[in-house]
C-alpha cells in the first residue's frame, strides 16, 4: 500500500510517519508541503519525495493520504484528496466550523473514499480496557464523567486563531468529547463553559472549564488547557473518571511510564514510556480500513460532533450562558 503525507505543520505527523514505517507492506511515497524547507527535510528523513505542488502530489500513485496541516487547511486538503480518490486520515479537529466539516464529509461520500479523523486516544490500552468494562456492565449505569486534557502550549500557528480556529479548548476538548461519545453512545445536548487565557500572554485561549450534559442524562466536566510548562517531565495528561451506579473508575491515558532520574550536572528527571503506542494503533487501524474497504473506526461525523462541542464552548463563554445543541 502506498501512502502520502500532506503537510508536517502538525507535530503528530512525525509520529504517524514513524508508525507507517513499522507496518509491513506500507510505503510512504511522498510528502506535499508548501513549506519547502520543512518538506525537503522531512523527505530526506523518511526517504521519500517532496512535492511543493498539491495537484502534482495527488496525481502520484498512492492509495491514501494522512493530513497534518494547520487546522484551517484541513478542508482544502480533504476536498482535493477526495476528488483525487485518495482515502484520508485527517488530523483533528476535522475543521474550524461545522459547515466545512459537513462539506468535507459529503465530498468523501460522493467520491467513495474513507474519511477517518485522528482520535488516537481510542487506541490507548487503558482507555480500551475502560470501554470493555463499561460494555460488560461492570460500572452499572454511567452517571457522570470528569475529564482532563492538559498539556504544553505548542506555540506557532496553534496560537494564531486565523490558522487554528481556536486555542487550547478546541485543541484539547475534541479528544475527550470523542471518548465520552464512544463510551456512552450518546450525544452532548448542552454546553456551559468558561474560556480565557490564564497561563500565557497570548491572543488566544489557553484554558477552559466545560460542563456538559448528554442526551441520555449523563453529566460531565472537562478541564482543557495548555498549562504544563516546558520543563515538566511529561507533555501533559489525558484523564477520565467514570462514575457509575456500581463502580467508579479513573484512567490516566498517559500513565504508562516510569520515572528516570539521570545522574550528572543537571540531575534530570524524565518519564520513560513503556505502554502501547496509541498513534501506531490509530494508523494501523486506518491502513486496515483502507485494505479491507471497511467503515472507518472514527468517522468524519465523529469529528464533526466533537468539534461542535468545542465551538459551542466558545459561544457559551462569550455569552455567559449555556448553549443547546
Amino acid at each position: 500500500m502506498k501512502i502520502g503525507m500532506m503537510s508536517f505543520a502538525h507535530m503528530h505527523a512525525y509520529s504517524y510517519a514513524d508508525s507507517l514505517q513499522k507496518l509491513d507492506g506500507v510505503e510512504m511515497i511522498g510528502v506535499f508541503d508548501d513549506d519547502v524547507a520543512r518538506g525537503q527535510e522531512v523527505a530526506a528523513k523518511y526517504g521519500m519525495k517532496h512535492f511543493s505542488d498539491m495537484e502534482e502530489f495527488l496525481a502520484a500513485d498512492m492509495d491514501a493520504v494522512i493530513i497534518c496541516s494547520e487546522n484551517i487547511r484541513h478542508k482544502e486538503m480533504v476536498l482535493a484528496a477526495a476528488q483525487a480518490k485518495k482515502h484520508i486520515l485527517c488530523e483533528k479537529p476535522i475543521s474550524t466550523n461545522i459547515a466545512d466539516a459537513e462539506e468535507m464529509i459529503r465530498a468523501c461520500e460522493d467520491n467513495g473514499v474513507i474519511l477517518q479523523i485522528a482520535f488516537p486516544v481510542r487506541f490507548n490500552e487503558p482507555i480500551r480496557q475502560l470501554k470493555a468494562m463499561i460494555d460488560a456492565g461492570e460500572l452499572g449505569e454511567i452517571v457522570a464523567f470528569r475529564t482532563t486534557n492538559r498539556g504544553q502550549n505548542p506555540g506557532g500557528w496553534f496560537i494564531d486563531e486565523a490558522m487554528s480556529g481556536g486555542g487550547a479548548v478546541l485543541d484539547h476538548t475534541v479528544h475527550m468529547v470523542d471518548i465520552m461519545r464512544w463510551l456512552t453512545g450518546s450525544e452532548v445536548s448542552e454546553v456551559y463553559a468558561m474560556v480565557d487565557s490564564y497561563f500565557h500572554d497570548i491572543p488566544i485561549d489557553d484554558a477552559g472549564l466545560l460542563t456538559l450534559e448528554f442526551e441520555n442524562g449523563v453529566i460531565a466536566s472537562h478541564d482543557a488547557s495548555w498549562s504544563y510548562f516546558e520543563e515538566y517531565p511529561t507533555w501533559g495528561d489525558v484523564t477520565i473518571e467514570v462514575i457509575g451506579t456500581k463502580r467508579t473508575v479513573k484512567v490516566d491515558a498517559l500513565k504508562e511510564h516510569f520515572r528516570l532520574f539521570a545522574n550528572g550536572a543537571d540531575k534530570a528527571l524524565s518519564n520513560v514510556f513503556f505502554g502501547k503506542d496509541m498513534d501506531f494503533g490509530l494508523v494501523e487501524d486506518f491502513i486496515d480500513c483502507v485494505r479491507t474497504g471497511s467503515k472507518p473506526s472514527i468517522t468524519g461525523y465523529d469529528g464533526l460532533k466533537a468539534t461542535e462541542v468545542g465551538l459551542a464552548a466558545y459561544e457559551s463563554s462569550k455569552k455567559k450562558d449555556r448553549v443547546l445543541l
